[in-house]
């Protein structure tokens, strides 16, 4: 499985264009428009696809996801159904790598060996869990690499050079490093400051390094894409599909229609991105 990740992330390179990473709430608003969504992903310019477990205590995440999983829960979303959307997605795409994001309960209470399994079955590429720490890698991350599914690490500002190698460790994929210290969906960061930082990782790191949190629009993408070879946009595409939908919380005719268009335009800032790194 990992050799999907690890293609596509070869190709960008000799395109000489960092990724862009697209994560959305699997459920969010309901099954079969989510699948639409994460269908019209790649077309639109998505290279890989963040899919969002949703969870009912989402600790990291800021309001617009906290709400994008409760929308999918109140509509009788669950991991099985999480797996199923990428079921249905390899149906008619196997080259887009998938990344299941989210927290270790449900996958814990799913059981490990039975999810890891099932994931593989469904063609995922990769999984980041947030709360779990290096410290736990025997948990989840361990028996995760032994079955061929990459485990994405995140890396923060406050992660220091005594700490990154505990870090990187069982890293592979990429690394996500969180531009900030807080909760999704904050403003962006100064693009020099993330430059350093995806500087000092890649010292630690041959992986590639993509960077998130704070991303919302093609000069986001297009200014962090020119140090990064991956820019990874969340909140944005979630905050679309809420302003899509109907007052009663419903999926609209264009909901679909609209979060596409909004990665067509993030799509063009980090195809255009590496035009700035070489001027």
């Amino acid at each position: 499985m990992t050799a999907r990740m690890d293609k596509r992330f070869a190709e960008l390179k000799a395109e000489g264009r960092p990724a862009l990473v697209t994560y959305f709430m699997g459920g969010d608003p309901d099954y079969e428009t989510s699948l639409g969504i994460m269908k019209a992903l790649p077309e639109a310019g998505a290279d890989v696809i963040e899919l969002g477990m949703p969870f009912s205590d989402p600790m990291a995440d800021g309001p617009a996801i906290q709400r994008a999983g409760q929308r999918a829960l109140k509509g009788g979303q669950t991991l099985k159904k999480t797996l199923q959307l990428a079921e249905e997605f390899r149906k008619t795409d196997d080259r887009t790598p998938i990344v299941m994001m989210g927290y270790y309960n449900p996958i814990y209470i799913y059981g490990v060996d039975r999810f890891l399994d099932d994931a593989l079955a469904a063609g995922i590429d990769g999984l980041i869990v947030v709360d779990l720490p290096p410290e736990m890698d025997d948990e989840l991350c361990i028996p995760a690499l032994r079955k061929g599914i990459n485990f994405i690490r995140l890396a923060t500002p406050t992660t220091d050079d005594r700490r990154l190698p505990a870090v990187l460790r069982n890293t592979s994929g990429f690394v996500y490093y969180v531009s900030m210290n807080g909760i999704t969906g904050s403003t962006l960061p100064d693009p020099s400051v993330v430059s350093g930082a995806v500087r000092r990782i890649k010292n630690h790191t041959a992986l590639p390094v993509c960077v998130g949190f704070g991303v919302k629009t093609a000069e986001h993408a297009k200014l962090i894409g020119a140090a990064a070879d991956g820019v990874v946009v969340g909140t944005a595409i979630v905050n679309q599909i809420a302003t899509s939908l109907t007052k009663d919380g419903k999926a609209s005719p264009d909901t679909v229609q609209s979060v596409a268009t909004l990665v067509r335009g993030l799509s063009t800032g980090t195809r255009s991105a590496r035009l700035v790194a070489a001027e």
